[in-house]
C-alpha cells in the first residue's frame, strides 16, 4: 500500500468522507466543463485531467502549504 493511501486511511473517517464528497463534486464540475472532444481517448483524458488539476485544483491546495 502506498504511503499516501495509508495517510488517507489514517484520516478521521468523517473528514475522509467529507474530502471524498468534495473531490467527487470537483470531478463533476471539471467533467461538465470539458469539451467532449477532449474525452475521446485515454491519452486525451489523461492530458485533460492533468491540465485541469494543475490549472484549477493545485493552486487552491497550495494555500494549505501557507497555513502551516
Amino acid at each position: 500500500m502506498s504511503q499516501n493511501r495509508q495517510d488517507v486511511q489514517d484520516m478521521n473517517p468523517e473528514k475522509a468522507q467529507k474530502l471524498k464528497t468534495y473531490l467527487q463534486a470537483i470531478a463533476a464540475v471539471l467533467y461538465e466543463e470539458t469539451p467532449p472532444e477532449e474525452l475521446n481517448t485515454l491519452e486525451a483524458i489523461e492530458q485533460t485531467v492533468r491540465q485541469k488539476v494543475l490549472q484549477h485544483v493545485s493552486p487552491e491546495i497550495g494555500v494549505f502549504l501557507f497555513k502551516q
